[in-house]
């Protein structure tokens, strides 16, 4: 079930495409990018009644150190669930997102997944797949299992978790809840945490995963951070990004660097922030899009903002909404943050190394592999893996969600279904077209 403000949402994000298209980039720019191809595609997904209200949004690779060949790919579905799937983007399995308290509430929405190594539970270490429940306001924690006979993935939530961000049930089913998620462990003292962004609002939450009775995972907010939403212009004016009347500028995508405790957060209408992953300290905006600082008026009646005139205070390469954050690490400690430019369906390399400022480093577009196996268009979400996978990707994994998957298919009503997936990409491949 879909609820009415969620349904009002929906619609402005769609009408809001005519202000992004306008800042995308240029033909020129776009070709001059290299472009990689994907080597597998997940059976789509479609955001109907008959597809079960489905909708790609967040990939997470989990590695099998016994047998890399059959590490897994484990993704959100939203409404849909989680889906679990090889290295062949074959589903292995599907779970479902927890039904709503009564037929008047929010239904359970799996938005962002990120995974942890060997998880301190009661009854031992565990991987373990975390996920932000938009729903329910909530994380579900998986532990991941390839010998367990009923699928890899089995829920270890403790039954008594907490709402991250709402007071009762009448706040969750605003649906300004649990939305972005990153996990990190501190190297210092052991604790694992989750950092969770809240939907329509800058606020960002760490909370501490910790052990509960009989293997199950709870956790416990330790503190939360609110970025800014408006912002002062070089021409000393003061600047927010237009949203519907009571929406803030929000964080979905969010990285964490193991190595160093940094934290980066896509704020969707601003750019990317560097941060400490545990919130304290003075967050810096590495880069911004290239809509920073475009006025914008909302009309109510058609839902829709008008942009003004381009002050050019905007970034370069990214092209609202900055989604899909994640690292690409090195052994000798280099590598790269990958953003996805969501507006203009390319994707942007920093440098990992904070002394570097996160340097721009460069970008790549994923094109169609044939007419089957088609092109990434606004990618929401994105996972790498810099580790060998087997004998068919043995210099590692990118997986990224297609926004739009082709070829298209009819709804019966003259129109046609939402559909989504997941693009498998072979990483070397990528390393050899950037020169990363």
């Amino acid at each position: 079930m879909t609820t009415p403000r969620i349904a009002r949402s929906a619609e402005f994000l769609a009408a809001s495409t005519a202000l992004v298209t306008l800042f995308a980039t240029s033909p020129a720019e776009a070709a001059e990018l290299p472009v990689v191809t994907p080597t597998g595609e997940t059976a789509a997904l479609y955001d109907d009644e008959a597809g079960g209200n489905s909708d790609a949004d967040d990939p997470a690779i989990w590695r099998n150190a016994a047998d890399p060949g059959r590490s897994l790919v484990v993704a959100t579905a939203k409404e849909g669930g989680l889906r679990v799937y090889d290295l062949r983007a074959r589903l292995v399995q599907s779970l479902s997102a927890p039904k709503p308290p009564s037929q008047d509430d929010a239904p359970g929405r799996f938005n962002n997944v990120d995974l942890v190594s060997g998880l301190r539970t009661s009854t031992g270490r565990a991987d373990v797949a975390v996920v932000s429940d938009r729903g329910n306001d909530r994380l579900r924690i998986y532990r991941i299992d390839p010998s367990h006979r009923g699928g890899p993935l089995t829920d270890i939530t403790d039954p008594s978790a907490a709402p991250v961000f709402s007071a009762d049930q009448a706040e969750i089913n605003d649906q300004r809840t649990a939305y972005g998620l990153a996990t990190w462990t501190d190297k210092a003292s052991g604790r694992t945490y989750a950092l969770v962004s809240r939907r329509e609002r800058t606020r960002l939450a760490l909370l501490e995963l910790v052990p509960a009775t009989g293997g199950t995972v709870g956790y416990r907010k330790i503190r939360t951070l609110d970025l800014p939403s408006s912002f002062r212009l070089p021409d000393d004016t003061s600047w927010s990004p237009c949203a519907e009347p009571g929406e803030l500028p929000q964080v979905e995508g969010m990285a964490v660097d193991p190595a160093t405790g940094t934290l980066y957060a896509g704020q969707e209408d601003i750019g990317i922030w560097r941060l400490r992953a545990d919130l304290t300290g003075k967050p810096v905006l590495v880069d911004k899009v290239r809509e920073y600082g475009v006025p914008g008026t909302y009309d109510d009646e058609t839902e829709e903002c008008t942009p003004g005139a381009d002050p050019g205070y905007g970034g370069k390469r990214l092209s609202a909404d900055v989604e899909g954050l994640t690292i690409f690490q090195e052994r000798d400690g280099d590598g790269y943050l990958l953003a996805s430019s969501q507006g203009d369906n390319t994707f942007a390399l920093y440098d990992r190394e904070v002394s570097e400022d996160n340097e721009y480093e460069g970008g790549f577009r994923i094109g169609a592999a044939s007419d089957t196996l088609d092109s990434v268009e606004e990618c929401d979400g994105a996972a790498v893996l810099n580790a060998p996978l087997g004998s068919r990707y043995p210099r590692g994994l990118l997986v990224v969600q297609d926004g739009r998957e082709t070829p298209e298919v009819p709804d019966g009503e003259g129109g046609t279904r939402t559909a989504t997936g997941f693009k498998f990409v072979d990483l070397g491949a990528v390393v050899d077209a950037t020169d990363m």
